[in-house]
């Protein structure tokens, strides 16, 4: 077979592949701003052209995000949290509640199932520092502290999928959560302390029937909120964060446009 020059689709797609891998991997964690142009068309042995195409390319996907006079930053960690961060930013908060509602049941009474004595400690220490958040009018640690305690919930359940899933929610989760415990309804509306207290207890004594029971009862009262909020006013869609400072990249690719 005669000899075929290497097309330029070919090379600009082992450099998103290479990419791909950097941020997969982990080595481009979430928030990391990606080295500068210059520095890529050095490290990878291709031309500028060749490194803007596949930027490009994955800031199309969701993977990264270009900021205006900032640079490149990691927005996803895989082709799939790309897909739904873009889903996600479409999507109301009451259809991120009813999503939340599906996955968070089910995690919980397998969590109630397979859940370890360290596990407990997690989810402990969780809703113990949401009780504090709370108690010292600290709303921004209060949302951060009950997203951790949600997240250690699905992540005692031990299903790597169910967790990736979650994972991808998470700027949503923030969005749903900050929205009700940030506004004028009262405190008891905002804060479920009852019903996660008792997902705590249900896990402990590894009742997956009443873990079901108490999301279902934090998920339908945080439903009522999000309504009477809608009714006041308007709710906004689920949104995404930031920044870091990157590892090197490393290999070559040899060829050029």
């Amino acid at each position: 077979m005669p000899i075929q020059p290497t097309e330029r689709a070919s090379l600009v797609a082992q450099v998103i592949g290479q990419l791909q891998n950097l941020i997969e991997s982990g080595e481009w964690p979430l928030g990391t701003r990606v080295p500068a142009e210059p520095v890529l068309t050095e490290t990878l042995g291709v031309g500028r052209n060749t490194v803007r195409e596949a930027v490009r390319a994955l800031v199309h996907t969701g993977m990264l995000q270009t900021r205006q006079g900032d640079g490149t930053y990691v927005r996803a960690s895989d082709s799939l949290g790309a897909a739904l961060r873009r889903r996600l930013h479409r999507a109301g908060l009451m259809e991120t509640q009813e999503v939340r509602s599906a996955l968070e049941r089910d995690a919980a009474r397998l969590a109630a199932r397979r859940r370890t004595d360290a596990d407990l400690e997690v989810l402990r220490s969780a809703l113990a520092g949401r009780t504090t958040a709370w108690e010292a009018g600290d709303v921004e640690a209060f949302v951060q502290a009950d997203v951790a305690f949600h997240r250690a919930v699905v992540a005692a359940a031990y299903n790597g999928m169910l967790s990736d899933i979650y994972s991808h929610l998470t700027d949503g989760l923030y969005a749903l959560i900050s929205s009700m415990t940030d506004s004028s309804l009262p405190d008891r509306d905002r804060t479920h302390f009852e019903s996660h207290a008792d997902l705590l207890a249900a896990i402990e004594a590894s009742d997956p029937y009443a873990a079901g029971r108490a999301v279902a009862r934090y998920i339908d009262d945080g439903t009522s909120a999000l309504r009477l909020l809608q009714d006041a006013d308007p709710l906004p869609s689920a949104a995404p964060p930031s920044a870091a400072a990157p590892p090197p990249v490393t290999g070559t690719l040899t060829g050029d446009e």
